[in-house]
């Protein structure tokens, strides 16, 4: 299987991120079986990181190759659609930060800006949760794949990278 991860460097040798809070699966590696959001990524992090520090940041998009067969013996999780399950290790994740679960591998629905706000009601008490997977039943979620253990990181191959070229503005074109 394919995946991308969208950045502003290339990411050869991946990590476990535990510098950002609000992470849908926890602390972790993220990646995307779908290169149009990976792209939509590294645009948000390349221009977030340019309005820190002044300097533009170019859009990186890193593909990896995932081995199922060498994950296989790794405990997984995987969410098909947002369910009650996807939701409450969601509200856990972004709401205690000292939230662990135990698996080596998540998979499942992205929690985009409109999904995202539906879960700040359930976090905030405004949406029951019930209410909030209704709601959710009428969203395209995109799917995010999340490394979460070290022996996780060891079933990706790195493949290759790409810049996404400014055309124009917020415009963009890949770059091999």
């Amino acid at each position: 299987m394919i995946l991308y991860h969208g950045s502003d460097i290339e990411i050869v040798t991946p990590k476990i991120i535990t510098s950002e809070k609000g992470r849908d699966f926890g602390f972790g590696f993220y990646t995307t079986t779908i290169k149009e959001q990976a792209e939509r990524w590294a645009k948000r992090i390349a221009k977030l990181h340019g309005h820190q520090d002044g300097k533009p940041h170019t859009p990186v998009v890193s593909v990896f190759e995932f081995d199922e067969i060498a994950a296989q013996n790794l405990k997984q999780k995987s969410f098909n659609e947002a369910s009650m399950d996807w939701l409450e290790l969601v509200v856990k994740c972004r709401s205690d930060l000292k939230y662990r679960h135990d698996y080596d591998i998540v998979f499942g629905k992205i929690a985009n800006d409109s999904v995202g706000e539906t879960i700040e009601y359930v976090l905030a008490g405004v949406m029951r949760k019930e209410d909030a997977i209704e709601r959710l039943k009428f969203e395209k979620i995109n799917d995010q794949m999340c490394f979460n253990t070290e022996a996780s990181l060891k079933t990706i191959r790195f493949v290759e990278s790409y810049t996404l070229k400014v055309l124009h503005g917020d415009r963009y074109a890949s770059s091999y």
